[in-house]
């Protein structure tokens, strides 16, 4: 082989594992209940991690998080399936400082619909709280987790007892209402969320919206809110 075909396949190596360089573990604390078994069987790890993997992907594209130099320093996420009995209706919780992502069993046993459309679509939410940038603490709660719906819908992974767009009463109230909101405004422009987690890498502030849409963020929910037909 020659030393041509050696440096090209070193690159494609490279080109092959750099965007794949996060390593993903699972890990079922649940076994001895319903909701663990039921993820053993009807899920499974395997399953899990190609979906992390598949997640970060998709996140990645949809931020334009292109580089490394774009997305935080994550080297490892985990997942971990447990007993959550202390926390009442909570289906899974993203801790950042440790990348790990906690699924509740009691969850998993009460889905009574597409188990695994189901579980796909919560672990996008929660792996884009591993990327998506905070904003340095600055950042609104109802934003944060609008996001990660956002990316969740964008993904084609809503549930179906999401709430239709133009509803809700604040655009930073999160989840589905926040995320429907963002993607009215990705609307009038291509690429507004991307470049909203990008100036909220370092920040944040509600200028942002005038930044880059030349409207206020209240400005551009009454705008939302009449498109629907309801005034706020």
């Amino acid at each position: 082989m020659t030393m041509r075909a050696l440096c090209f396949l070193s690159f494609l190596v490279f080109a092959i594992h750099g965007t794949r360089a996060v390593e993903y573990s699972v890990t079922n604390n649940a076994l001895t209940t319903p909701g663990g078994v039921t993820f053993r069987d009807k899920i499974g790890a395997a399953y899990a991690k190609q979906t992390l993997d598949s997640a970060t992907q998709f996140i990645w594209r949809v931020f334009q998080q292109n580089t490394p130099a774009d997305r935080k320093n994550v080297q490892k996420v985990s997942l971990f399936v447990d007993d959550i009995h202390d926390m009442d209706g909570v289906v899974a919780y993203t801790n950042t400082s440790n990348d790990d992502i906690h699924l509740n069993a009691r969850y998993v046993n009460s889905n009574s619909g597409d188990l695994k459309t189901g579980i796909t679509g919560v672990l996008y939410h929660e792996m884009t709280h591993v990327w998506q940038w905070y904003g340095n603490g600055q950042a609104p709660g109802g934003l944060i987790k609008g996001m990660a719906d956002y990316v969740r819908l964008k993904a084609n992974y809503a549930a179906s007892n999401w709430g239709k767009p133009g509803e809700g009463q604040k655009w930073d109230q999160g989840y589905t209402v926040t995320a429907y909101f963002l993607d009215y405004c990705d609307s009038l422009k291509s690429g507004f969320v991307a470049q909203l987690n990008k100036l909220m890498r370092t920040g944040y502030s509600d200028q942002f919206f005038v930044q880059l849409l030349g409207k206020s963020v209240d400005q551009l929910w009454r705008d939302y809110k009449a498109k629907y037909g309801n005034i706020p």
